[in-house]
């Protein structure tokens, strides 16, 4: 699918007017969104309504396996949370614009942290299949930015990311990991557009620009929360050595595996992170 039309303010309102007819009493204030190997995490929400994105204004459902395409309200563990499973992706030939649509969608609903999870190739050496990183920084070598062209009353487009990933939504997520035994490495993840994979001399030239993990998603969803005031917390389950570092070839249905396998250790790690920013919240 090519999406060119990308998001709009009018667009925009008719999807949080959809999604909050859904809402009943719940108001969230923190929202999920479900990459690979994350999927599972579904299971542990105590679902309120569901809503297929083909019946949402401006969203699209991803070609991509391993990607749901719903978007979910209720709660997870015990916080009331809105859950975006499954993305779409530049690489798919959507706009930037529709890419962050749900995103802008999020903070027309008036949520104010975002969770984002995806599936990364490991640089760092130190890193295994299987494990998972913390974002605390990252590289934009997608080659677009969604607020290219951007020009609204309300809001600039040169907006600060000198601190892109939120300290004290990172110190919960931590927290978090370090009492379900979780193991969570901190680190930078940069982004290309894919969907090919890079070459080792890519992989190398990232490594020495300071790149801890590489993937295809995540950085536009952030630039567009923190553009729109949304804190930003964000995940990678590292499913695989980056192209040369270990000889393999890779593919697709290796990250979907490893993701598969690495599954319940992410809903444990999901579901006590939403248990402590709870706290957080009311406390």
């Amino acid at each position: 699918m090519n999406s060119k039309t990308g998001s709009n303010p009018g667009t925009v309102r008719e999807a949080a007017t959809a999604i909050r007819r859904k809402l009943q009493s719940l108001k969230p204030r923190l929202a999920i969104v479900l990459g690979s190997g994350f999927k599972a995490a579904t299971d542990a929400v105590e679902i309120v309504s569901r809503m297929p994105y083909r019946t949402l204004p401006g969203f699209q459902t991803s070609g991509v396996p391993g990607h749901g395409g719903e978007l979910l309200v209720g709660r997870l563990s015990g916080v009331p949370v809105i859950v975006c499973s499954g993305r779409i992706h530049y690489y798919e030939g959507h706009s930037m614009e529709t890419v962050t649509h749900p995103v802008r969608v999020l903070a027309a609903l008036g949520v104010q942290d975002l969770l984002l999870t995806n599936a990364a190739g490991g640089i760092n050496s130190n890193y295994r299949p299987g494990e998972f990183m913390l974002l605390t920084d990252h590289l934009n070598f997608m080659g677009d930015n969604p607020l290219r062209g951007s020009r609204t009353a309300s809001s600039s487009p040169f907006i600060d990311l000198s601190k892109a990933y939120d300290g004290d939504l990172n110190k919960t997520i931590q927290r978090a990991a370090r009492t379900t035994r979780v193991k969570l490495h901190r680190g930078i993840y940069l982004a290309v557009s894919g969907p090919s994979y890079e070459t080792p001399a890519e992989i190398r030239a990232f490594r020495k620009l300071g790149a801890d993990a590489v993937g295809m998603s995540t950085v536009p969803e952030t630039i567009v929360a923190r553009a729109c005031g949304i804190r930003v917390a964000g995940i990678s389950c590292i499913t695989n050595p980056a192209a040369g570092l270990s000889g393999d070839k890779l593919s697709h249905d290796d990250v979907l595996k490893v993701g598969s396998q690495s599954t319940q250790t992410a809903v444990k790690l999901l579901s006590r992170f939403a248990e402590y920013y709870g706290d957080t919240v009311t406390g």
